[in-house]
């Protein structure tokens, strides 16, 4: 790993020292929001598929029903009978915060004049199967919103992981480990640095007491003389 291009200083170590530790800590944070967020998606993936099976079934039935409706009945008919819907529908978007992400909330209601009559055809032209699409429709419709709801925020979510995973590798493959070499070569150089310094020092000692000793000599041999 690259070391980083500082000044290898007391103060540059301390600065360093102190952003290894934001790092860590983040990196823990990061790595405890990811596998948290794994979670909630897991399950929102395991809840999503069962609603979507149950979706595709419901889909089904209706699409064979109006299949035999369409056999049975005149397209003139068919189209007379769903010209005009009775039942409208509304549909109110919020978002909600799921570990820092803003997933949709989706909300809602129809209006009716008649709350249990949803066909807006008679009886007698048409057929059975007919009622049992447009039933089955009308069922279906909250959980094709519920679907959609989950699978928006399932995507949003994988987004939001994917770039939390990100981060972690980057604090803990490039900043961590460049970041704690730089360290130790700031720590090695300042030894180095300390070292010297500690030689040159006694070397100053020595020169200071030869130069001691060669005075008290000559004041000997003053004496003497």
């Amino acid at each position: 790993m690259a070391v980083m291009r500082v000044n290898p200083t007391r103060m540059e170590l301390t600065r360093l020292k102190k952003r290894l530790a934001v790092a860590r800590r983040g990196h823990k944070l990061l790595k405890d929001k990811r596998d948290e967020m794994m979670k909630k998606f897991l399950e929102l993936v395991r809840s999503n598929k069962e609603l979507r099976e149950k979706v595709e079934k419901m889909l089904m039935e209706a699409h064979a029903s109006f299949l035999i409706a369409r056999a049975v009945l005149s397209t003139e008919v068919l189209e007379e009978a769903l010209m005009l819907p009775k039942e409208s529908v509304s549909l109110e978007v919020s978002t909600e915060n799921i570990m820092s992400v803003d997933v949709p909330v989706l909300d809602y209601k129809t209006k009716n004049n008649d709350s249990g009559d949803i066909f807006p055809y008679g009886f007698i032209s048409t057929s059975g199967e007919l009622d049992g699409a447009i039933a089955t429709l009308s069922e279906v419709l909250p959980h094709m919103l519920e679907l959609a709801r989950k699978e928006k925020a399932a995507q949003l979510l994988a987004q939001e992981i994917e770039k939390t995973r990100r981060r972690v590798n980057a604090l803990e493959y490039v900043m961590i480990p460049q970041l704690t070499e730089t360290i130790k070569y700031i720590t090695m150089k300042l030894d180095e640095t300390e070292r010297g310094n500690l030689t040159r020092l006694m070397k100053v000692k020595d020169m200071m007491l030869e130069q001691a000793h060669q005075f008290e000599a000559k004041l000997y041999q003053s004496d003497g003389a």
